[in-house]
């Protein structure tokens, strides 16, 4: 399971600021006031030695009335799920009775704590942080969240206790790839009450999971073992994630945790839609989720029986207009309650499990490179055209295709979705996204002229001499 990492502090120490960076996204609000984030945010984290999940707080407020109570409510309930918690604190403003106050419940809690001296960009480290040690905390990290600076060095401290030596039993390691080649594990997704327990318990053929119509029932993430026409698969049945502005109850809070960690243990995840309220923001949201993790993905349309042909076609309308970012993904409309559907969905999970950990020789992927530059060569760039000579595979789970050539920085958008979509249509990689990687080749000539011997040097300066007495 992904650890959990809290970021924690009072307003507008810069808490959203530095879950933008180590996201890499714009998902959490940024403005020069506080009391800005009254919610939790939660991403994927891209900065450190590991994965882990990463949950922005609105801040533990100054002040006593309900709005502040509420919002500091939800920053404990946070913490309280976290494994880690990095306290935000101001260096230009100097430490707060509000920060005493963080720090004494942290303390009393026992949590494991990084005090992480914000706005330093600047200032000597050490004496930036001086103040602070009397919080009670240990070592502080004076970083810049506006400017990255320190901000890898302290997420090395954050994450080296969940940093794992590789296994180097070669029968563990033999034993563990034949597991992972039985069984398919597969996250079932989706906004609440759009039928995920509903399906699982449609494909393991038992009310292995409560299913009822009442958002929210599920509350953590259940995994199921079952076998489906000789291959083994594990389900894992997620919480319903909704948007932040509906999630009210704390535990429910928590059930989103799950999910995002059910995404990243899984290798493919079936996304239920629910066709009778259409698609929605927070639907496009979740699958952006899925793509960044690099998931294989299935798209299920539920409850499609019934539906009349007019808000059929909305639908697919909807899905066209607000999700041509996963077109790579198979779509199925389904009845989860009726079992319409189902099989041919399964199927699918085979198909995007097998593109997702497939195998492509460097000779067929060079070959279809080649064709693909041959039917549509890339463009020009300051007259000259972009080169692009062989690919090998680069990783798997999601399939990476690693291109060389000359002038690779300068590959435009619409060329890179181009071999995707050859990729693609010639490996049979419907269902995993495709991440395409490009080197540029040195420059063979490049620095040549300084590694001239001595005598090579004077030959060529009595050349250029010689070709200036005939031009004379």
């Amino acid at each position: 399971m992904l650890p959990v990492i809290a970021l924690a502090g009072r307003p507008n120490v810069g808490k959203s600021t530095l879950f933008n960076r180590l996201t890499g996204t714009r998902d959490a609000l940024v403005a020069d006031f506080p009391g800005l984030t009254r919610d939790r945010q939660y991403g994927f984290g891209r900065i450190g030695p590991v994965p882990y999940v990463l949950v922005d707080t609105g801040g533990v407020g100054e002040r006593d009335d309900d709005l502040s109570g509420l919002m500091a409510g939800q920053t404990w309930r946070a913490l309280d799920e976290a494994d880690a918690v990095i306290l935000l604190v101001d260096a230009r403003g100097g430490m707060t009775a509000g920060d005493e106050r963080i720090a004494t419940e942290l303390r009393r809690r026992g949590m494991r704590v990084i005090v992480a001296v914000n706005k330093a960009e600047g200032l000597d480290p050490d004496v930036a942080c001086a103040e602070f040690h009397a919080l009670g905390l240990g070592e502080s990290i004076a970083i810049s969240s506006a400017h990255g600076d320190r901000v890898a060095h302290m997420m090395d401290e954050v994450l080296e206790r969940f940093v794992t030596e590789p296994e180097t039993d070669e029968a563990e390691e033999d034993a563990g790839a034949s597991a992972a080649d039985q069984a398919i594990t597969v996250a079932v997704i989706g906004r609440p009450n759009v039928g995920k327990s509903t399906l699982v318990n449609r494909l393991v053929g038992d009310d292995r999971v409560v299913a009822f119509d009442q958002p929210g029932t599920t509350r953590d993430s259940i995994r199921v073992p079952f076998e489906r026409d000789g291959q083994h698969y594990t389900l894992i049945d997620t919480a319903g994630i909704r948007r932040r502005s509906r999630v009210e109850e704390g535990i429910e809070k928590f059930s989103i945790i799950k999910a995002l960690q059910a995404v990243d243990a899984a290798s493919v995840v079936i996304a239920m839609l629910d066709a009778s309220e259409g698609i929605t923001d927070q639907d496009a949201s979740l699958l952006g989720l899925v793509l960044e993790r690099g998931r294989a993905l299935v798209l299920g349309v539920n409850k499609w029986d019934g539906l009349p042909g007019e808000q059929r076609d909305t639908v697919r309308r909807q899905i066209d207009v607000k999700l041509p970012f996963i077109d790579f993904a198979p779509l199925h409309f389904v009845s989860a309650l009726h079992g319409t559907g189902i099989g041919e969905l399964m199927a699918s999970v085979r198909r995007a499990h097998r593109a997702a950990t497939a195998d492509m020789a460097t000779p067929e992927l060079t070959r279809v490179l080649r064709a693909a530059v041959e039917q549509h060569p890339p463009p020009l760039v300051r007259g000259r055209r972009i080169r692009l000579r062989y690919a090998h595979q680069g990783g798997r789970n999601p399939p990476v295709i690693v291109i060389h050539g000359n002038q690779t920085d300068s590959v435009p958008k619409a060329y890179r979705r181009f071999l995707v979509n050859r990729f693609r249509e010639a490996f049979r990689l419907q269902g995993a996204p495709i991440r395409l990687e490009f080197r540029s080749s040195d420059n063979p000539f490049a620095g040549r002229r300084n590694t001239l011997t001595p005598r090579q040097k004077h030959k060529r300066e009595r050349m250029i001499k010689r070709m200036k007495g005939r031009s004379d």
